[in-house]
């Protein structure tokens, strides 16, 4: 629906521009900024679309796809000659550590993404200390290697958990990607800095935000189904605003996104399956466009150099 009065006309007429020439993007230039490309590995199951409708007792009865979802991302990397951070589930390495095993062995990183994706504010700091140890031990059996960087399930790292940066820093992990800088009805910490940031000031940790877009004083989500359903120029803003600014980019989304084939819950709320299925079709095409438009890497690589900005 176009605008009717003549400020939103304005407004309407600059967030086109931006988009037109953040679709004109052209081919990753050898200088550019690379930035964090990141999946987060979880079963179809798994999602917090689903986290009322599908009990955690009931997942090891269903269906796994998470290896073959993962497989079809690990080809489409080498396809395009990108590494990349695999945030995946301790649950996940546990039951399949091949599909760990394989990650590591194709280049690219394992960081963690908690146990069996608990939103980190139902937590407590006693148990989210326990729910990354769990999870980390499971990875680091699994890929034979250390584990540094953690994304909380949902970006649940908010103004309701002012001990889980400190916990992170305690445990030893060098960056965080558990915050998104934007208003939402599952997550959000809007008032959050949209680029890296330190959280604590005695620690090297540092928090990588996921990318936000802001068009007329409005950030907005990019990644995950955001990227599926809304036009990819806004993942390009996104991406160009961060670079404009001397910052990589973050870009999230998740295995099971590549399979149009999944099951369907029939007794997920309405709103819940349309945010799950909607364009799964269209999105191995519209990652292998992002995928070249922009320099893509490792986030602990993206993490070493941000931090040594």
């Amino acid at each position: 629906m176009r605008p009717r009065r003549a400020t939103d006309w304005k407004r309407y007429a600059a967030r086109r521009r931006d988009m037109t020439s953040a679709a004109r993007t052209g081919p990753a230039q050898a200088g550019a900024i690379v930035n964090g490309m990141s999946v987060d590995v979880e079963e179809w199951f798994q999602v917090g679309a689903f986290e009322n409708t599908i009990s955690k007792g009931d997942w090891d009865g269903l269906e796994s796809r998470v290896c073959n979802n993962t497989g079809a991302v690990l080809d489409l990397f080498a396809e395009q000659g990108v590494r990349a951070t695999f945030f995946t589930l301790g649950w996940v390495a546990a039951r399949h550590p091949a599909l760990i095993r394989r990650i590591v062995d194709a280049g690219h990183e394992v960081a963690s993404h908690g146990w069996d994706h608990q939103r980190v504010f139902t937590m407590d700091a006693a148990q989210f200390r326990a729910d990354l140890r769990k999870a980390r031990t499971a990875l680091e059996d699994a890929g034979g290697g250390p584990v540094t960087g953690y994304r909380a399930p949902s970006f649940s790292v908010d103004t309701r958990t002012p001990w889980a940066h400190p916990v992170l820093a305690e445990e030893g992990y060098a960056y965080s990607s558990s915050v998104a800088p934007v208003v939402h009805d599952h997550y959000g910490w809007r008032e959050s800095p949209r680029f890296t940031w330190k959280p604590l000031a005695d620690s090297g940790l540092i928090e990588i935000p996921v990318s936000v877009a802001e068009l007329a004083g409005r950030r907005m989500a990019v990644g995950g189904g955001f990227f599926r359903m809304l036009p990819a120029a806004l993942t390009d803003l996104a991406v160009r605003q961060a670079n404009g600014g001397g910052h990589a980019g973050m870009f999230y989304f998740h295995p099971w996104e590549v399979d149009t084939g999944q099951p369907r819950v029939a007794g997920a709320p309405l709103r819940s399956r349309v945010r799950h299925y909607s364009r799964l079709g269209a999105m191995s095409g519209k990652l292998r466009g992002l995928l070249k438009r922009h320099r893509w890497g490792r986030v602990d690589e993206v993490a070493a150099r941000e931090r040594a900005q």
